[in-house]
């Protein structure tokens, strides 16, 4: 494994642990353009990469008491049908039409990351709760939505729909962004096991590969975890959202030169 994939996992874990999203994002480009791995098989080991370090990300979160069990349970539960769907299908899609979307969605995370920030009315109600489920009010039905449909894109494209998970957590269930980030994780987590499972029996997975890049990115989401109760977010948020944009082009440009 060449240096650069070496960072690419710690760096997968960074992300993870400082927002509880963009693992998938780091994961896909580095197995696939880093160390030659075929793109469906690259999707496929990308979600188990990221299932194994957000379970332990979420369960460092869950001690600290910032996981929402209801709403990680009802996007969770209908997330894993999504993400298992959109796995199937992607098994039948063309591989450059995963990653031109998958490009796409990196657009989509970098003018999250980039935009100036508005506090939500959700957040401000509960940024002082003491922390418990019964501090939030969950919108079922959204929730519910929201989790087919992200799940649907995990399972299309490999990612671990965080960045959209998150926002949508603090809209739709008022969760501080504290706990919205350790609620994320464990979503991120079940909608990415759903997805391997979607993928493992058709593709060949590289499972020392995978192992690998595992332990280096639980190693990173351990020191980002920590990284994260100091560093200022905003501009972490930006430098990571300039970093989307800078990679999505590239898998833009290098699948449209192929197409053409």
């Amino acid at each position: 494994m060449s240096a650069a994939a070496l960072l690419a996992g710690l760096l997968t874990g960074l992300l993870l642990g400082i927002f509880g999203s963009g693992g998938s994002i780091v994961t896909l480009p580095a197995l696939v353009y880093l160390m030659g791995v075929e793109p469906k098989a690259a999707i496929a080991m990308s979600l188990g990469i990221v299932a194994v370090t957000a379970t332990l990300g979420a369960l460092q979160h869950w001690r600290r008491g910032n996981v929402n069990l209801r709403a990680a349970a009802v996007f969770g539960l209908f997330g894993i049908a999504g993400t298992y769907a959109g796995a199937r299908l992607g098994v039948f899609t063309p591989t450059v039409v995963q990653l031109m979307l998958f490009a796409l969605v990196m657009y989509a995370a970098a003018w999250r990351m980039l935009r100036p920030r508005a506090r939500s009315v959700g957040a401000a109600a509960v940024g002082d709760c003491a922390g418990g489920d019964g501090c939030e009010q969950l919108r079922y039905g959204h929730v519910a939505l929201h989790g087919i449909g992200v799940g649907a894109l995990t399972g299309l494209v490999g990612v671990g729909g965080g960045f959209l998970i998150v926002p949508a957590l603090v809209l739709l269930s008022g969760l501080s962004m504290k706990r919205a980030v350790g609620t994320s994780l464990a979503i991120v987590a079940a909608k990415s096991y759903a997805g391997f499972a979607g993928y493992v029996d058709a593709v060949a997975v590289d499972w020392a590969a995978m192992g690998l890049f595992t332990a280096l990115a639980i190693a990173g989401s351990y020191a980002g975890e920590r990284l994260a109760r100091g560093l200022p977010a905003e501009r972490l948020k930006r430098a990571f959202g300039v970093f989307l944009v800078v990679v999505a082009t590239y898998i833009l440009a290098r699948e449209l030169a192929g197409l053409l």
